[in-house]
């Protein structure tokens, strides 16, 4: 008998038909003799429904202690309709809400952070043979109040509640049937892939992949809980999300990713002096502003020129701290660019192989695509790029690195 989390988004629960068919999906895994814990999210656009009524009433800065309450109905409103719909099918089923499981977090509203989860509920449903919901997305404080993730929360509350649990596998079922090489909807020649490394899922969703949760992907490596993407729709094999060890064929390059919620903030004729960086960029992680790429580039009269990204969202704080932090660095000025877009090229065999960046740069080139900014990991190589050119970037490596096999002559560096 195996223990097994399922998670099911809110395309996956949009309607009561859809619903009832999550039930049947539960029901069949726990009559093959398994324990389950089903994890489920709001019904599709209802979090954006109770966002639009947040603003609408508070502003748009509304309390976030509400706003947490009000955003984490929509969970609570989809556990009951699951469990009562697996009752109805001849199952017992207890639902839970994120306070009701235990799952304790911090203080930060709106982006809290789980610290705890106490499964003596959710082991004691599983141990009588029933069937436990449980509520994605939402937590609680050591205060009582109750807390959410962010978005795409759940992904976190079910691969958390499977490690809490020491479960055998984390399903996560989805719209599409799962991982692909890229954007399916963008190149039809991307495939699906059966495994891939938990540091290759890592990367491609930090890159913009939309598969998984950055910070679900984070627990499961952490703790090593097997994921398994799979499609809500059908019975198909999915992709396993595993150990690198654990992945059989080690592709050079396993996905091509694309971002186009990026922006670049160029400072320059920035001083080149000691703690010229520090006076520029401590600023703008106090206001709590993730920087992506950074590329420093020194001239010849003793001045540099700073050039990083951020996310679009905070583009117009950036650059207004970088405006004000400009004269004190000796800066000539900023320049702010929006239109750009980060394509990837992520895959375990780059750590074998010499000569991917030199390839993908020849495969940019070919298509008259100029690189702005180039950042790499052992296993990953981006490239900012101006965002008209993201579609041909991404067909273009695509089609050169996995539609081709992309094995890079070993001669190159």
């Amino acid at each position: 008998m195996a223990l097994i989390v399922q998670k099911f988004g809110g395309t996956s629960v949009a309607d009561v038909a859809r619903i009832q068919n999550v039930a049947r999906r539960v029901v069949r895994t726990h009559e093959a003799g398994n324990q389950v814990a089903v994890v489920v999210s709001a019904m599709a656009g209802e979090t954006n429904s109770l966002v639009a009524l947040a603003k609408q009433v508070g502003g748009d800065h509304p309390d976030p202690r509400e706003y947490d309450a009000l955003t984490s109905i929509g969970e609570s409103k989809t556990i009951a309709l699951l469990a009562m719909a697996i009752q109805r099918l001849g199952h017992r089923a207890r639902s839970f809400t994120g306070t009701q499981m235990g799952m304790l977090t911090d203080q930060a509203f709106t982006r809290a952070r789980i610290q705890s989860i106490d499964t003596e509920r959710i082991r004691s449903v599983l141990h009588d043979g029933a069937i436990a919901v449980l509520a994605g997305f939402q937590g609680v404080d050591e205060n009582g109040n109750v807390t959410t993730l962010g978005r795409g929360g759940s992904d976190t509350s079910a691969v958390a509640v499977a490690a809490a649990l020491e479960a055998d596998v984390c399903e996560i079922y989805t719209d599409v049937d799962g991982v692909y090489t890229t954007d399916p909807n963008l190149v039809p020649a991307a495939r699906k892939l059966a495994r891939i490394s938990f540091e290759e899922m890592l990367e491609m969703a930090s890159l913009g992949a939309k598969v998984l949760q950055i910070r679900s992907v984070k627990f499961a490596m952490q703790f090593g809980v097997p994921v398994h993407v799979r499609s809500s729709f059908d019975d198909s094999e999915g992709t396993w999300v595993v150990r690198e060890e654990d992945v059989v064929e080690r592709l050079v390059v396993s996905g091509v990713t694309y971002n186009r919620n990026e922006a670049k903030i160029r400072v320059v004729g920035v001083k080149d002096s000691p703690g010229v960086a520090a006076k520029l960029f401590g600023p703008i992680a106090d206001a709590g502003i993730v920087v992506d790429m950074i590329v420093q580039n020194a001239a010849g009269d003793g001045t540099t020129d700073m050039t990083f990204t951020v996310p679009r969202d905070d583009f117009a704080r950036a650059k207004a701290i970088a405006e004000k932090i400009a004269p004190e660095v000796g800066a000539s000025h900023v320049e702010a660019d929006k239109a750009i877009a980060k394509v990837s090229v992520v895959g375990l065999g780059m750590k074998d192989h010499a000569g991917v960046a030199a390839q993908m740069f020849r495969v940019l080139a070919d298509e008259r695509i100029n690189i702005q900014m180039i950042g790499t990991s052992e296993i990953k190589i981006s490239v900012v790029v101006e965002e008209k050119y993201t579609e041909l970037a991404v067909r273009a490596l695509h089609a050169a690195f996995v539609e081709a096999g992309g094995e890079p002559p070993r001669s190159e560096a």
